[in-house]
């Protein structure tokens, strides 16, 4: 009996030019029988670092909801792999998976490589990943949403709010990653985001601590790129507040420390109004006292509870 040499079978199965994405290979499953997807590129793009993602799934079989985490750092910063600093990793990953939930955690361009809106192509394209791939991942295609902190959170309210009859919808899906394919979500958890860039305007940045000789760009101005004079229209389009209106937003819950000195509780109000005005179901739950990543808060397990269990509710997680 003769063998094909494997490098016969590695040409037979190469294409040329490569997608612009790589399927996921199969996953670790640790002591607990959780599978892990670690490190899967969802999109490239000529000249930037390839986007990945990760994957964590239940102990158990079937296709499980879940939920996108989208990391904060002020569009310039940031790691899947992280939490802000007062969640631990093991906190938030376990009481996702604990719910019944998949997590999947994703990278995202950077401002200073390419200006939005570069980052919501970029979620937009991990989603269409995982429902592209959603039977090797072990999800259901049907029950996705999404969750992120600070520039993560306005990334997240951006992608329940814009879809297919949004203005310009078409330049703020992108293509990139698998290309085509819906994007919608069931769900949004948006810690302390940017809502309305506009109105953020005049509200005086805090002092970066920095090491010396390190400067911390504007956040702003790195994010929407552009003159001066054509930053007041980027920045409407940036902002979640301009598409709540004209949406059919999926239910919503905020939450934002009310002494948040860098994001402003006002930005989730403003949300908040603005999805209550198109018939929208939002909760917007203050953290009296927090300060930007809920510092100050004595009650952080708390929020993630409530964040998870809002998550599990309206995706219909078996734990919930």
């Amino acid at each position: 009996m003769t063998q094909s040499h494997p490098a016969e079978l590695d040409l037979a199965d190469m294409t040329w030019p490569p997608p612009p994405y790589q399927p996921p290979v199969p996953p670790v499953t640790d002591e607990h029988g959780v599978r892990h997807f670690h490190g899967v590129t969802y999109a490239t793009t000529p000249g930037y670092r390839p986007r990945l993602l990760d994957v964590r799934l239940p102990a158990g079989e079937g296709l499980f909801p879940a939920v996108v985490w989208i990391h904060g750092g002020g569009w310039l910063d940031g790691d899947r792999r992280y939490p802000p600093p007062t969640v631990p990793a093991a906190l938030l990953h376990g009481s996702v998976l604990a719910a019944g939930l998949a997590l999947v955690s994703i990278d995202y361009r950077h401002s200073l490589e390419a200006p939005f809106p570069a980052q919501l192509h970029d979620v937009k394209a991990a989603i269409r990943y995982v429902r592209h791939f959603a039977g090797t991942l072990g999800i259901d295609p049907d029950r996705i949403a999404v969750w992120g902190e600070s520039a993560g959170g306005h990334l997240a309210a951006l992608a329940g709010l814009v879809g297919p009859g949004s203005a310009d919808a078409a330049a703020l899906e992108g293509t990139h990653g698998v290309g085509a394919g819906d994007t919608d979500v069931r769900a949004v958890v948006d810690w302390y985001g940017v809502s309305d860039i506009v109105a953020l305007a005049g509200h005086p940045m805090p002092a970066m601590a920095m090491p010396p000789g390190v400067e911390f760009p504007d956040p702003y101005e790195a994010l929407l790129g552009g003159t001066e004079a054509e930053r007041p229209a980027l920045a409407r389009a940036a902002s979640p507040v301009t598409y709540a209106a004209d949406s059919t937003p999926p239910p919503f819950l905020l939450v934002h420390g009310t002494r948040d000195g860098l994001v402003p509780f006002s930005q989730s109000e403003a949300l908040a109004e603005a999805l209550a005005g198109a018939g929208g179901e939002v909760t917007l739950r203050p953290v009296d006292g927090a300060d930007h990543i809920f510092l100050g808060s004595p009650d952080i397990q708390g929020i993630v509870a409530e964040s998870v269990a809002f998550l599990a509710g309206h995706l219909g997680a078996a734990g919930a």
